[in-house]
């Protein structure tokens, strides 16, 4: 019997960043509607659909294509962690949203792409540098600006917005492990499948039928931008280190505050500004550090 062929893993940084910036174009506008669906549903009902719909759309799209193979992994240890940790940042992030902006939150979620490249060394073998860290260090500064901590501004749906981030980092660690070994739709089916399982349990209890085919139709598009946007970073990760694209979702603070003002006329004050400045600019020296070429010692 031929043995299987595995994607490989192809160097093509720029490819890598455009997928990262085509995620984070959908991510805000996927948050938008989840905060406006939050105002009437419990958010797990809204984190159901999102994953579900999500699964399906996988499913659906894939298997014509992949056949049985769109459910072999190589890494099902690994995939488990990754759907756990989809799971708990979504649930964070979903329950988060409805007290802060939409803009804010991204801001704080900001914290994601630096404990990736904290991350990225130990648990990747990616290179980490004095400067690397210093950058990390300066964003985190960054998040406690926009977080503002024992200020009459602090809201304690901010250290759900941190939960989610670093359960995101380790799902971004985790996908960039398994690149190469499954495919992409395979991670992204994966990502999403014990989630759909384990809150099917708990539906019953917090189920609200939706109110109208408007609110049904938000439902459903949660899991095609999800679905698309997770995909997206999947590939980004096929194609370029951690290190390098996950600066990148910085460009998400772009959408948001587009999103956050049309839905909600939502205008992020000068410390949202000055904290996501700050972390935006250690997430592109970081960039700028991954692209330098390397010299000898």
């Amino acid at each position: 019997m031929a043995k299987e062929a595995r994607p490989a893993r192809v160097s093509r940084p720029l490819l890598g960043v455009a997928y990262m910036c085509g995620a984070c174009a959908l991510f805000p506008i996927m948050n938008g509607l989840v905060k406006l669906l939050a105002a009437t549903y419990d958010a797990t009902q809204i984190v159901w659909f999102r994953i579900v719909v999500h699964l399906c759309l996988v499913a659906v799209v894939f298997t014509p294509q992949l056949g049985l193979a769109l459910f072999r992994t190589h890494r099902i240890g690994l995939q488990t962690v990754s759907s756990i940790a989809m799971l708990v940042s979504t649930l964070c992030f979903f329950s988060a949203v409805k007290y802060v902006g939409v803009a804010e939150a991204i801001s704080i979620s900001f914290v994601s792409p630096l404990v990736v490249v904290f991350l990225a060394w130990p648990l990747l073998g990616e290179r980490i540098t004095a400067l690397r860290l210093a950058a990390v260090a300066l964003g985190f500064a960054g998040v406690l600006v926009v977080i503002r901590p024992g200020s009459a501004v602090f809201h304690w749906a901010s250290l759900l917005l941190l939960g989610s981030a670093f359960c995101y980092a380790l799902y971004q660690i985790v996908i960039r492990r398994l690149a190469g070994v499954d495919h992409p739709a395979t991670s992204i089916f994966y990502s999403v499948l014990l989630g759909s399982i384990l809150l099917s349990f708990v539906l019953p209890i917090v189920w609200q039928t939706p109110r109208s085919w408007q609110d049904w139709l938000l439902f459903l598009s949660l899991g095609v931008l999800g679905g698309l946007g997770h995909y997206c970073v999947a590939k980004a990760l096929t194609f370029a280190s951690a290190n390098l694209v996950a600066p990148f979702n910085y460009t998400q603070m772009i959408g948001s505050v587009i999103v956050g003002y049309l839905l909600f006329a939502e205008v992020p004050d000068l410390y949202t500004w000055l904290g996501t400045a700050v972390i935006v600019g250690a997430g592109l020296l970081v960039t700028w550090q991954a692209t330098r070429p390397r010299q000898e010692i």
